[in-house]
């Protein structure tokens, strides 16, 4: 009898392939259960109009610590932009203006600027006279976790924190049409 070609004792010949084919597929099927989990945290979030607003926690230019949560009641108008982005520009001081008048009515503007560089940042305020809270998040961590990926981008976030609008890109803040509907969420 040769040695080498002989099952060890008490096993058959024919057990050692198919007890290879089990641990194969216990391979398979675990690198396929691996994969599917890793790809569904790679996934990046973007927050529409009808979702849930997440969560979040930043400082702001007037050291206070503002969560959503903060804002419950109240209409929360949250505005990524930056100093740099032309549109920003643009939108500035419509969006000074609505945060003015709407700030007495229960509506609350808090923008976020993606900006790297403080002093621009602070020019910007200056600028066009910012009296809503402002807040600088040079990471984009705020903006990155509603997958907001252009700027301007802004949600309207109504008292229950559900994103009631989705604004992307630059906007007239007090167009009569706009105004009205924010109007109607408080």
């Amino acid at each position: 009898m040769d040695s080498v070609n002989s099952p060890p004792s008490g096993q058959s010949a024919d057990q050692g392939p198919s007890a290879d084919r089990i641990f194969v597929g216990a391979i398979v099927l675990l690198a396929v259960a691996l994969v599917w989990v890793v790809s569904g945290t790679l996934q990046d979030r973007v927050v529409n109009a009808g979702d849930t607003a997440p969560d979040f926690k930043i400082v702001g230019d007037d050291g206070r610590t503002y969560t959503r949560a903060d804002f419950g009641g109240k209409v929360l108008v949250l505005n990524f932009w930056a100093s740099w982005c032309a549109p920003c520009v643009s939108e500035a001081p419509s969006l000074q203006a609505f945060g003015e008048e709407m700030r007495r009515s229960g509506v609350v503007v808090l923008a976020v600027s993606i900006d790297t560089n403080e002093k621009r940042y602070k020019q910007f305020l200056d600028r066009f006279h910012v009296t809503f809270p402002t807040a600088r998040d040079p990471e984009a961590n705020l903006s990155s976790s509603y997958g907001t990926f252009q700027i301007p981008e802004t949600y309207v976030i109504d008292r229950a924190g559900k994103v009631r609008e989705k604004i992307i890109s630059n906007q007239n803040w007090m167009d009569p049409v706009f105004v009205g509907r924010v109007k109607a969420m408080l």
